[in-house]
């Protein structure tokens, strides 16, 4: 199968990477080759093997295999497939065996890879639609089904085994993001909406409430232990939020990804399964690493010249990837044609990620 070959950037590039003290978060981390040639809308690992997953606005969804050692890492692409026409791919996730993608996007449709096959003409299967663009997607473990949040005010729930859905139910607003873990769904959706569902069966709600920040949602994680969420808003805010009363825990929320006068969005949070503890990305290109339950931060990294769009850690927590790309932001007069979109991935230290214990509260 044939990949994506980056535009020509008006940077430095060491093979299809840009070069630099400030092209990565540490002179370490390994750049995968063949990233695509538009912003990079996902990244995720699979659940069960070094396998990484990426989705592209030039319409590509993109598999390597990863091998680490000694913090040493190698990406090697294995294939890619395209939506239909070229159309903006805005989000992905993984069956729990990790032998299936589903991707979605602004064609509207659901689609299906098996990973092991080659779809005909190079497109995944169609086995869903919405009316309007497909923002997010979740694969639900419980019951095998595949969920969609869409543009169009619509969860959507699929049999891959059906053309129609088994389920819908009505959001308040647009979905702009969702996430699973176990029995709790939650989505983040436009108006500062938020509604968390329980999906073990037949997926019910459980509440909707208003975000606690007080600007637009960007992107929403679901605690690994499944008692809340963490959302995070163009404001540069996070909120820590618990579904049901944890003795000794409060919902609260907090600073960050701003210098100065300027704020960032938080384009992306994601948990590390062993630790508890998580990572956010943001348009002032900064990882910070932190501990919610000691309200710390655990480490954070020097800014890269470019908006951080998204980023995910492996199964096992000892990788970290993180994609590099213009995320619109600033508007189109910010973007500069040939900007590279690359995709690095970090070897995750101990010391970085794991709960130090508590202490005084250094968010920032």
């Amino acid at each position: 199968m044939s990949f994506g070959v980056a535009a020509a950037p008006t940077v430095q590039l060491i093979g299809s990477c840009t070069s630099g003290t400030n092209a990565s978060i540490a002179p370490t981390d390994h750049c995968v080759a063949q990233a695509g040639n538009d912003g990079i809308s996902s990244v995720i690992w699979s659940p069960t093997a070094n396998h990484l997953v990426s989705t592209n606005w030039d319409g590509g969804v993109r598999c390597w295999e990863v091998q680490e050692s000694g913090g040493q890492i190698r990406a090697m692409p294995k294939a890619q497939v395209n939506h239909e026409n070229g159309s903006p791919v805005l989000d992905c996730a993984l069956s729990s065996d990790g032998s299936t993608v589903f991707s979605v996007g602004a064609d509207k449709a659901v689609r299906m890879w098996n990973l092991a096959q080659t779809p005909p003409n190079n497109i995944p299967q169609q086995i869903g639609a919405h009316d309007q663009p497909i923002k997010s997607v979740a694969f639900l473990p419980s019951t095998n089904l595949i969920v969609s949040g869409g543009w169009d005010n619509m969860l959507k729930f699929w049999d891959a085994r059906q053309q129609n859905p088994v389920g819908t139910l009505q959001l308040p607003d647009k979905c702009y993001d969702l996430d699973v873990r176990d029995s709790l769904m939650v989505v983040a959706c436009a108006g500062r909406h938020i509604v968390t569902y329980n999906v073990q069966g037949q997926p019910q709600e459980h509440q909707r409430k208003e975000s606690p920040l007080k600007f637009q949602s960007r992107c929403v994680a679901a605690f690994p232990d499944a008692t809340g969420y963490a959302v995070g808003s163009i404001e540069g805010r996070v909120g820590i939020q618990y579904v049901a009363k944890v003795t000794g825990k409060e919902s609260f929320a907090f600073k960050c990804h701003r210098q100065d006068a300027n704020v960032f969005a938080v384009n992306c949070i994601c948990f590390h399964h062993q630790f508890g503890t998580f990572a956010t990305v943001g348009a002032d290109g900064i990882v910070n690493f932190w501990d919610k339950d000691n309200k710390q931060r655990l480490k954070g990294f020097p800014a890269i010249h470019r908006t951080i769009t998204c980023a995910s850690f492996s199964a096992q927590g000892n990788m970290f990837a993180y994609s590099s790309s213009y995320d619109w932001s600033k508007g189109s007069a910010h973007y500069s044609p040939g900007t590279p979109n690359e995709i690095w991935v970090h070897s995750v230290v101990e010391d970085e990620i794991k709960p130090k214990g508590k202490k005084a509260a250094s968010y920032r």
